[in-house]
Parts: structure tokens; C-alpha cells; sequence
């Protein structure tokens, strides 16, 4: 059995990490799928999606700093286009999915992992996401 839910969001800064966990916990709650996986996917070549700590607040600030040093803006060649080439670079570093059990109708993450979407390219009035479901 397949089911899909889509989460729209707004984002307030250009670059954030913002936690989606209690949102896709709140969308795996009304599905009948219990057990299988869930794929959650950010439409959109300047986010991903990832996988985090999200108990301390430090750690999705720190995933954006350490881009931001690895990934510098201003410096690429798509940056002539329309100055977003750092956005394209780290959300093709982190990915635009993640795969996540269900389990007897709960996420299977670990005590201290969130699922954040994450913004390169913000501030933003509509992000989507795509959660699918695939199990029984």
C-alpha cells in the first residue's frame, strides 16, 4: 500500500534548519500504513532534507555554519545567474530525501534524531514536502 501526504511550510531566513519532526509525526498518525517506510522529500533544488540532533538547539546552527565555511556564497559560477550557487551546492551535499521505518505506526527514529527541512535559498512563503508511505 502506498499513501502520500504533502506539508507546506514558510521559512524566515535564508538559511535554517527547521524541525519537521512533530509535523511528519502528526501526518504518519492519521495513515493506516503502520509498518514499512516513510520517504520525506524536499521539492525544490535549493533544500534538502536531513536528519539531525534537534534535543539542542546548537546543532542544526552549527550544520549551518559548518556549510557556510565549506560552501561559501558569492564565489560560484550559477551565482551570475541569479546569485544562489552556495543553495544549489548545499542542498545537493545534504540531499533531498531521507528514508525513515514505521513502526507499528510510529516514526523509527532514536531518542535525540529530528527530521529538518532545510533552507538554502530563503527566506520563503511556500515550501513543499512530500511524505510517502509504503508499507502495510
Amino acid at each position: 500500500m502506498v499513501q502520500r501526504q504533502i506539508i507546506t511550510l514558510h521559512t524566515a531566513l535564508r538559511e535554517e534548519l527547521v524541525d519537521i519532526t512533530s509535523a511528519i509525526e502528526a501526518i504518519t498518525q492519521k495513515m493506516t500504513i503502520k509498518n514499512g517506510v516513510l520517504s520525506v522529500y524536499a521539492q525544490g533544488a535549493t533544500a534538502a532534507i536531513m536528519i539531525q540532533e534537534n534535543w539542542d538547539q546548537s546543532v542544526p546552527r552549527d550544520v549551518v555554519h559548518f556549510l557556510q565555511k565549506i560552501i561559501p556564497r558569492g564565489v560560484w559560477l550559477h551565482d551570475q545567474q541569479d546569485g544562489n550557487g552556495d543553495a544549489h551546492l548545499k542542498a545537493g551535499l545534504i540531499g533531498p530525501s531521507e528514508t525513515i521505518p514505521l513502526i507499528e505506526g510510529k516514526l523509527g527514529l532514536s531518542t535525540w534524531q529530528g527530521i529538518f527541512f532545510c533552507e538554502f535559498d530563503g527566506p520563503r512563503s511556500e515550501r513543499t514536502i512530500v511524505c510517502t508511505a509504503l508499507g502495510n
